[in-house]
This record gives C-alpha cells, sequence and structure tokens, in this order.
C-alpha cells in the first residue's frame, strides 16, 4: 500500500482555503480511498474500504463529529 500511496494522485476539497491546514484525498485500488494531512504529505495516511468512506463522509454531513 506505500508505494500506492506515493504514486496516488492528491486533491484537497473546492471547499479549502489558500491556507496549508487541510486533507488530501486520493482514489486508490479497489475503490478504497486515502487520507492524509496536507502539511505533511510524505507522513501516514487513512485508508478507508468503500463503505467506511461512505459512512464517514454521511457523517461530517450529519454533524456527528462536530465538536461541541
Amino acid at each position: 500500500m506505500t508505494g500506492e500511496l506515493s504514486e496516488a494522485q492528491w486533491f484537497k476539497s473546492t471547499y479549502s482555503s489558500a491556507g496549508q491546514d487541510c486533507v488530501e484525498v486520493a482514489m486508490l485500488a479497489n475503490d478504497t480511498v486515502g487520507v492524509r494531512d496536507s502539511k505533511n504529505p510524505s507522513g501516514p495516511a487513512l485508508v478507508f474500504a468503500p463503505g467506511m468512506w461512505d459512512a464517514f463522509t454521511t457523517g461530517i454531513r450529519d454533524g456527528r463529529f462536530d465538536q461541541r
């Protein structure tokens, strides 16, 4: 997986500001999704299976991760 991550095409959301405090996402093999910190592109990345990515993004849209 490490080689695949280093060759991935990473992108930021169009909602991201011009600053560097963003996450980047890459579509990987087998419909998995990589997520990394844009400030540390050579650092670790999370890799989500398709169903888990769907659950994660749904949770974000539903506000389940909002800090209170």
